[in-house]
């Protein structure tokens, strides 16, 4: 890896950092690690209004780090992105990812 690319790379693991880095959109990575959700289960464990919670996840969509499925009428929400994965795995430990997906 030559020194530009090393730089790139550095420069979108920020942006990834940045991005996860909102407590919100922590907790709907954290919660996405486990099982695949909608927008009414991620809306409901966040108490936050739909239209909060599809900014977020329009924002983690944009950036990869989440994909959206449509199921009928419905869209399904996964999270993709293996960096991200490997980086909250090893932040958090499994008791603390089962608190969130309570």
């Amino acid at each position: 890896m030559n020194k530009d690319e090393y730089k790139e790379n550095l420069k979108n693991l920020a942006e990834i950092f940045k991005t996860i880095g909102h407590p919100t959109r922590l907790c709907i990575v954290c919660k996405l690690l486990s099982k695949n959700l909608n927008v009414t289960q991620i809306q409901d464990c966040l108490e936050m209004p739909q239209s909060t919670v599809s900014q977020h996840l329009a924002i983690l969509k944009s950036k990869g780090i989440i994909e959206g499925n449509r199921n009928g009428v419905e869209v399904i929400y996964s999270l993709v992105n293996e960096d991200v994965k490997k980086i909250i795995s090893s932040i958090l430990n499994p008791d603390d990812l089962l608190k969130f997906n309570k």
